[in-house]
């Protein structure tokens, strides 16, 4: 039977495809599966919170087309949904970046006719951007008549759509989730599946994969290359008992679960999923023999071919390990 033609391309965000990965581990003994949320309609992940944020505002009048200017602090994913929803109901919206965004993300942006503010200087006290950022947010909500500011950092709204994330893993799965990798930075994906799990009775055991220099699990603070993963802030939304455990990996691991992924499995994937990769790799001794373990896959690689996928970009980053490169390529794990 022919399904039925989408009203919207809203409609379409949600129940992304959950792959089997035979290839990635050859000598794992469990199965391990990839929820690969790119195939969303602005790809990625983001798109579900994106929708939850502003549909039921909308649908209740308190945001109206050619008025109401939509507000937010982002660098890549979430900007990215909110900018296909804002122009799909002609709400105004203003998408405050910085210095690190990627001119691909900032052309996506202007071409769904989002106004796009570059913040240059990072906050002076934490020399990170994302305080400079938010702080702009509040600016221009003060002084912009009818705006409204999602706040993907603390809105409960953002953990909620990921809640449906975690129901359609389950249910491909029968119910029988034994490892949940997800990637952290707002930790909305991470919180939304664990209380899906947690009010569900289910064994899983929700592993949250942070990055090496992020503040969120009490990791000290440094540099970070990967955008979308870690946080220099730690968020409200942040829950500390919502992961059964804490994996920490450095950029570098991300890049090479990245090159694995398109190496053995032809999978062109975002920086955070291969971090979930690499997170597999460190715990693979540590999990029983005949676990379903499902990976989150963020977003696709295409936003990332002039870092993650780039020689040039990952030999002056990484220059001292380039020669590391020939073992990946031979299939060997991550030597970080």
């Amino acid at each position: 039977m022919v399904d039925q033609p989408f009203k919207s391309i809203l409609q379409t965000v949600g129940n992304t495809p959950l792959v089997e990965l035979d290839n990635l581990i050859p000598s794992f003994e469990s199965r391990v599966f990839a929820k690969v949320e790119r195939f969303n309609p602005g790809g990625s992940i983001k798109d579900r919170p994106a929708l939850m944020l502003l549909l039921e505002k909308i649908q209740a009048g308190e945001l109206v087309p050619g008025r109401s200017v939509i507000v937010e602090s982002s660098s890549g994913n979430l900007a990215v949904g909110l900018a296909q929803i804002c122009r799909y109901f002609g709400l105004g919206f203003i998408c405050v970046v910085d210095a690190k965004t990627t001119e691909q993300n900032i052309a996506i942006l202007q071409a769904y006719d989002a106004m796009v503010e570059v913040v240059t200087e990072p906050d002076p006290k934490t020399k990170e951007y994302l305080p400079a950022r938010i702080r702009r947010v509040r600016e221009i909500v003060a002084g912009t008549p009818y705006a409204y500011w999602p706040d993907q950092y603390s809105n409960p709204l953002n953990p909620l759509a990921h809640e449906q994330t975690m129901r359609e893993i389950t249910l491909a799965l029968d119910g029988r989730v034994d490892y949940l990798f997800c990637a952290t930075s707002t930790c909305g994906t991470l919180r939304g599946c664990s209380e899906y799990v947690r009010r569900n009775g289910m064994p899983t055991t929700v592993v949250a994969v942070d990055a090496v220099g992020s503040v969120l699990f009490e990791d000290k603070p440094a540099p970070r290359l990967i955008p979308g993963h870690g946080a220099s802030v730690r968020p409200t939304l942040l829950a500390p008992d919502a992961a059964s455990t804490v994996v920490h990996v450095s950029d570098l691991e991300c890049v090479v679960g990245c090159r694995r992924l398109i190496r053995h499995e032809a999978i062109l994937a975002g920086g955070s999923s291969g971090a979930t990769v690499a997170a597999l790799e460190k715990l693979q001794e540590r999990i029983p023999p005949g676990s379903n373990c499902v990976l989150i896959f963020p977003d696709g690689g295409d936003r990332y071919l002039d870092t993650v996928y780039s020689d040039r970009w990952v030999n002056e980053n990484f220059g001292e390990v380039s020669h590391l490169w020939k073992d990946q390529m031979k299939g060997r794990t991550s030597p970080c």
